[in-house]
């Protein structure tokens, strides 16, 4: 009878095994990270080039005495007439805005004592004709004198719908090359797209100058030049392998 108990338990055993066993043969078939089958994972990327429409320009106003009273009646006197030079030179009210307003003790050297204050008020201004660009800081510096400074100068494209639009399609493109070539090499057939998502890329990087009028009229107009700016889109796509 003991024996009988001792087989029936061996074949338990056995047979729970042989289940066991099965089971991870068919796990091995798929990803185990998301349990899907394994596919083809590819990036694309897709470059145009396009130039840039609109100039944006941060114009700042730096004065220094020994008040901070007296500092900050002087900035916003030049920053005012500042302001009135950009918009009777074009600039919309809606383009010019306040970005930065800092009032800062200055200190003898090896900082023992304060010896003064300096303002700084910076404008941003954002014209849409870059041609008139070098114009608008002329007059600019001319109303400002010394005080003026030129903080950062940005170029961007006001619409550049078709251009990513062409970029996209140029990576996904791109991508499906590449997931193509994968799956030749390895002798299996790409299948559908299982996933494709848009990469954020990184900003066009802009000009920042820093310049200092060394005169309260300009003899000659700064030269603006936009160039080309070149747009970039990042896809990563996932390919079932069929």
């Amino acid at each position: 009878m003991r024996r009988t108990r001792t087989k029936l338990a061996l074949a338990t055993v056995g047979a729970t095994a042989a289940v066991l066993t099965a089971s991870g043969c068919s796990a091995t078939a798929s990803d185990p990270s998301n349990g899907q089958p394994a596919g083809i994972n590819s990036q694309g990327t897709g470059k145009v080039t396009g130039t840039p429409d609109t100039l944006t320009v941060a114009l700042g106003v730096q004065t220094q005495a020994s008040e901070a009273q007296a500092a900050l009646q002087d900035n916003s006197r030049k920053a005012t007439a500042l302001i009135d030079t950009l918009k009777s030179n074009g600039v919309a009210d809606e383009d010019v805005r306040t970005s930065q307003l800092s009032v800062n003790p200055t200190w003898e050297p090896g900082g023992a004592r304060i010896t003064g204050y300096q303002v700084t008020n910076q404008v941003t201004a954002t014209l849409h004709d870059i041609s008139q660009a070098g114009t608008l800081i002329d007059a600019a510096a001319a109303t400002a004198g010394d005080a003026i400074r030129v903080q950062q100068v940005t170029f961007s494209i006001a619409d550049d719908s078709d251009l990513r639009a062409e970029a996209r399609s140029r990576a996904v493109r791109q991508a499906q090359d590449q997931a193509q070539q994968m799956a030749d090499t390895a002798g299996v057939k790409l299948g559908k797209v299982r996933s494709i998502v848009e990469v954020p890329a990184q900003a066009p990087r802009s000009s920042d100058p820093s310049m200092r009028a060394p005169d309260a009229v300009l003899t000659d107009t700064v030269p603006i030049e936009a160039g080309s700016q070149e747009l970039t889109v990042n896809v990563a796509v996932t390919y079932d392998i069929g």
